[in-house]
């Protein structure tokens, strides 16, 4: 019998990013089918809803990701989320020091409320290392252009949200 490889990487995703997009489609390299787990965030605050989250990313996959990736939000334990999906590894994004130091606390807590759920970080390409939701956010805000660090259609949106 023949099992599918499932990967997870689970983000608030707010906005989905091209760097978030990198990350993904280089985690299809090593999973068979991999699961975007939209976070409801419930811990901060977003500029878009849950709902919307979830279709920027749909909205933002290729023909080809589309058949391998299932987009879908989740609330309460990343580790509850990922037993009940069968997920076999979770993929993190690393880009800078900081990063690691607030993953890694992250992962050794998940590792003692689910050992069998393993982690697993990749760096993005050189281009989107310095990328991330809140610095787009933040020159979309203040009128700047954020072609070429998110995908078209979270342009689109977030024009709409700051005019």
């Amino acid at each position: 019998m023949v099992v599918d490889r499932i990967g997870m990487f689970p983000g608030s995703f707010d906005p989905v990013t091209l760097g978030h997009l990198d990350i993904l489609g280089r985690s299809l390299h090593l999973f068979d089918r991999m699961i975007v787990a939209v976070a409801e965030a419930g811990h901060k605050q977003t500029l878009f809803p849950l709902e919307e989250r979830v279709e920027m990313l749909r909205e933002s996959l290729s023909a080809e990701q589309s058949a391998l990736v299932e987009v879908t939000p989740f609330r309460g334990l990343l580790v509850d989320f990922a037993r009940q999906r069968r997920v076999h590894g979770v993929i993190r994004g690393l880009r800078f020091v900081s990063d690691f130091e607030y993953e890694f606390q992250m992962v050794l807590m998940n590792q003692r409320l689910a050992p069998d759920v393993d982690t697993i970080f990749l760096m993005p390409t050189a281009q989107y290392t310095f990328l991330n939701a809140s610095l787009v956010k933040e020159v979309a805000r203040n009128g700047g252009s954020v072609e070429g660090l998110v995908p078209p259609g979270v342009i689109r949106r977030l024009k709409a949200r700051f005019g």
